[in-house]
Parts: C-alpha cells; sequence; structure tokens
C-alpha cells in the first residue's frame, strides 16, 4: 500500500513539473477569452453594412445571361456592388467567379493600387495612408482559417489604431480587418488557449496531435492530483484509517484547493479533448438530409427575369439594399434582399467557438424574401405540412416521430447573443442516430441537423468546457463570475503546484551536480 501511495505521488509530482505550465496557461487565457472570443475575424454585418447600396437600375444582364458568360459551375448566386459596379457573383466549393451586371465582363484580378483602393473605401479612410506590407501566399497568424482565399494583399491603414486589411485580389472584396488591439487581444487569450502559432497550426497533423497528447496527459495529472489529494487525507494503521493533516502552509492549500477545484480542472481539459474529436468518435453520419430536400434542386436562374427598377422601388421601400441572393424554395425562384443593419463592430465577440454541428443562419442582417414570379413579398411562414412533406420524402426509409415549431431555443438549438433564427421547426426521425432536423419556416432551409452522437458532445463539450447549463448560461454576469471564480480557484492549485515543481527541480538538480566524495 505505501508503495502504491509513494508510486502515486511521484508520477503527480513529475507530470506535474512541465503540466502545471499548460494548466496555468489555460486557466489564465481561459478568464481572458470570456470577454475576447476568439480569432479576429470579420463580422458578416460589418461587410455588408460596408457595401454600397445596390443600385438596380444599372443592372442589365439577367442572372442565366451572367452565369453564362462565368463559364464555372456554381452552389450560390448573389447579386452584390464591386469596385463600384452590380456584380454576379457566383460561389461554389471549387472557388468562385465574378460577372459585371452592367456590360458582362468578368472580374480580372486585382492589381496592388486597385486593391488598395477597395481596403480605403471599405474603412473611409484616405488611400494615402493605406501602403501594402505584403501579399500574402501562404497562411500567417491571422489567416490561419482562410487558406482558400490565398492569395491576400495585406495592407496597414494608417488611422492611429494599427488597422490591417487583408483584401482578395480574386474577388475584389475585404476578407479580414485587424487591430492592434484585436491582435494583442489575440496573443493575450486566444493563441496560447488554442496553440495557434503559426508554424504549428498550418501543420494540421502535428498541431492535432499536440493538442490531443498535451490534453490527454493533462487529464492524465488532474485525475491522479484528485486521487493523491484524497489518499493523502488518511493515514493507514494496522487495524484502521484515520485522517490526518499530512501537509502544512502552502502545501496543505495545494492539497485543499486541488479537492475542490481539482475536479473542474479535470473537466474542463477533458472537454478541451473532446474538442478535437479525437478518433473521430462522433464523425458518424446521421440521417443525411440534402440541400435539395426543401429547395427542390439547385437554383434555376431562368426563372429570374430582367430587373425593373420601378418594380424593385416598393419593395425596397427606402431602405438601403445591399445585396441580393438568388434561391429557389418549394419549386420556386425567390431572392433574399439584404438590407443594411444598425452600426455593427468589425470583429464582434463570439458565442460557442466549438460546436459539435453547424447552426445555420446566424448573424444574418435584416431581409427580405420575395416571390421572383410575383414580384411579391413572402410574408408568411412555410406551412409545416409543406415542409414535413418534403423531409419525410428526404429521409429515405426514416420515419417522423415528433415535430414541433419552436417558438423559443432548444437545449441544442440555441444562441446566447439570439442570432439564430426563429421560429424553427424541429422535427425527430427515427433512424439508428436518433437525427433532429431543425428548419428556418421562415426561409424554409434546413439550419441544423443533430444526432444522438452531436447532442452527447454537446453536453460533454459546451456543458462541461463553458458551464454551458440552461439554468444560468443566459444569466450574466452571474455566470462570468461562477466561471471566474472557479477558473481562479484552479489557477491557484497549478501555480502552487508550478512553485512546489520549480523548487524540486532545483533541488534535484542540486543534488546531482552535488560533488561526491571519496568511496
Amino acid at each position: 500500500m505505501q508503495l502504491l501511495r509513494r508510486s502515486l505521488i511521484l508520477l503527480h509530482r513529475y507530470l506535474g513539473i512541465p503540466l502545471s505550465v499548460l494548466f496555468v496557461l489555460w486557466f489564465v487565457t481561459g478568464i481572458a477569452m470570456i470577454y475576447v472570443g476568439g480569432m479576429p475575424a470579420l463580422d458578416p454585418k460589418a461587410r455588408l453594412e460596408r457595401l454600397p447600396e445596390l443600385d438596380i437600375a444599372t443592372a442589365r444582364l439577367t442572372p442565366a445571361e451572367a452565369a453564362a458568360r462565368a463559364e464555372r459551375g456554381f452552389g450560390q448566386v448573389r447579386l452584390t456592388t464591386i469596385l463600384g459596379r452590380p456584380a454576379y457573383r457566383f460561389d461554389s466549393r471549387y472557388g468562385s467567379a465574378t460577372v459585371f451586371a452592367d456590360d458582362g465582363a468578368t472580374l480580372p484580378r486585382l492589381d496592388i493600387e486597385t486593391a488598395k483602393g477597395v481596403a480605403a473605401k471599405f474603412l473611409s479612410a484616405d488611400a494615402k495612408n493605406v501602403s501594402l506590407l505584403a501579399t500574402v501566399d501562404r497562411p500567417d497568424q491571422w489567416t490561419l482559417t482562410l487558406g482558400r482565399a490565398l492569395p491576400l494583399y495585406k495592407f496597414a491603414v494608417s488611422d492611429g489604431a494599427g488597422t490591417q486589411v487583408y483584401v482578395s485580389p480574386e474577388t475584389a472584396e475585404v476578407q479580414l480587418v485587424t487591430t492592434q488591439r484585436t491582435r494583442t487581444l489575440a496573443w493575450i487569450a486566444t493563441i496560447p488557449h488554442w496553440f495557434y502559432i503559426t508554424p504549428l497550426r498550418v501543420n494540421q497533423p502535428a498541431w492535432y496531435w499536440t493538442v490531443v497528447i498535451a490534453s490527454g496527459i493533462g487529464c492524465v495529472l488532474a485525475l491522479l492530483g484528485i486521487v493523491v489529494g484524497v489518499v493523502q487525507l488518511f493515514r493507514y494503521q494496522p487495524t484502521r484509517w484515520i485522517g490526518t493533516a499530512r501537509y502544512r502552509g502552502w502545501m496543505w492549500w495545494h492539497q485543499v484547493l486541488g479537492l475542490v477545484f481539482g475536479v473542474f480542472a479535470l473537466t474542463w481539459v477533458f472537454s478541451g479533448l473532446l474538442s478535437m474529436e479525437p478518433f473521430d468518435w462522433t464523425n458518424a453520419e446521421g440521417l443525411r438530409i440534402g440541400d435539395d430536400a426543401l429547395s427542390g434542386g439547385p437554383v434555376e436562374l431562368d426563372g429570374f427575369p430582367a430587373f425593373d427598377a420601378s418594380a424593385w422601388a416598393p419593395l425596397v421601400g427606402g431602405r438601403a439594399l445591399k445585396e441580393l441572393e438568388f434561391k429557389r424554395v418549394a419549386d420556386r425562384p425567390y431572392y433574399l434582399a439584404k438590407f443594411a443593419t444598425a452600426t455593427a463592430e468589425l470583429d464582434p465577440h463570439r458565442e460557442r467557438l466549438h460546436q459539435p454541428y453547424q447552426v445555420g443562419g446566424r448573424a444574418e442582417p435584416e431581409h427580405l424574401l420575395i416571390d421572383a414570379t410575383t414580384m411579391t413579398p413572402h410574408a408568411d411562414p412555410f406551412t409545416a405540412d409543406s415542409l414535413l412533406g418534403r423531409l419525410a420524402s428526404a429521409a429515405g426509409g426514416a420515419r417522423i416521430v415528433d415535430q414541433q415549431l419552436l417558438h423559443d431555443y432548444d437545449s441544442y438549438y440555441y444562441s446566447r447573443g439570439k442570432q439564430a433564427p426563429l421560429p424553427v421547426l424541429r422535427v425527430k426521425f427515427d433512424d439508428p442516430l436518433q437525427t433532429w432536423v431543425y428548419v428556418d419556416v421562415e426561409l424554409g432551409q434546413v439550419v441544423a441537423t443533430i444526432h444522438r452522437l452531436n447532442r452527447l458532445e454537446r453536453w460533454l463539450y459546451n456543458g462541461l468546457h463553458s458551464l454551458d447549463f440552461g439554468f444560468w448560461y443566459d444569466k450574466r454576469p452571474l455566470w462570468d463570475i461562477g466561471m471566474i471564480a472557479l477558473s481562479l480557484g484552479a489557477l491557484a492549485t497549478s501555480a502552487i503546484g508550478l512553485w512546489f515543481g520549480m523548487k524540486r527541480v532545483k533541488l534535484d538538480l542540486k543534488r546531482l551536480t552535488r560533488p561526491r566524495g571519496p568511496a
């Protein structure tokens, strides 16, 4: 028994010497991330707000005519403003193409001076204050998730805020804006917390296994600490275990705090490990509802007539129309008109930085769905019966076992910032993974598909890592106080352990370097 106890103590001690550095780092940066969020990213609302107002009267080509000149397949089509002119943007997983709607010309690759003008106009800055920093062909620290958008021109703006702008020469659009403040905050919080160091992060396998192995060993360390803390509370006598205080001073605090906050340290590092989805444990495919289930197929651009500015005037109603997206819903052509919204931050705080399933429709601007055949707004939601019929047809052999129209969020489809659309139709199927499908009844599109393993990970990750539970998650600052208090307790435990670990390293080095006397 003594040998086992001694072995546990030594293992916890020498694992803790290097790992306690990571624990201190994770808890400090975790507190910062409550308020910083993730890496700098351009908010869709801010991008839309900074677009010029769309001039429909100058759009002479129909979408079908522009598609014929694009000479590429497409998944999404929108009419926007590029370089001050109306232009069709055809996007697909393989790239994009741009055709100007006024004369049918295709967008050439931007030179540096033109791209500088794009950056200046986006930020309402003088082009004289914008200078080229680099042409980014490989991801830098701030474009780690923008690999498909490369190459990008990176400009510096002399505005006192250290602003840097990334412009795509292929699409003539701003892809990212950072400031000295957002970059500094990322270095304080997100980058060290996620190990988002460029040389490591660009090597996906190396980054993945670094995080997984560090988190896995961290779980072992936290669990050992709890076990050792409990074992050291008692001393064995020949006939019984008796309680005893084995430690004094700071070591006593390390033991007591570890017993209280070590549980949270364990659940946080374990849920952080799960965020990497090791061994693809949640990647089982549930019921597959294709994109065509509710639309009826890919968008058919022949269904959209030439633009008539007089017909659009009453639909716009004096609002600043920024973009049109061409959609197909229930086999009919629709315009999704997007209007300017209230002032939006370039890089707002984002919620739920990791999510085991995609929730669509987030951060949608003010919009209006317009029937392209009748040129009338689609004011009423799509009926549940029509949506259910299409879902049932797309589900193969799976049956619908429950359906409910939700006017508020449930435990799996929700948004702290109220960004996800409501109401939604929740449909449950009896497939092997018990898939739930959520449908935006206003736009007639699937916004989330969540199977049983996704729901389990929602609790194991969002629940344990962010203490994302309905009874207090939306009640700020109560949630902030709780998270910070628990994080500080775990931080104190780790910091004391680190201090003792450094003392142990110093002592061991002294013993190793001590001159030996004569035999």
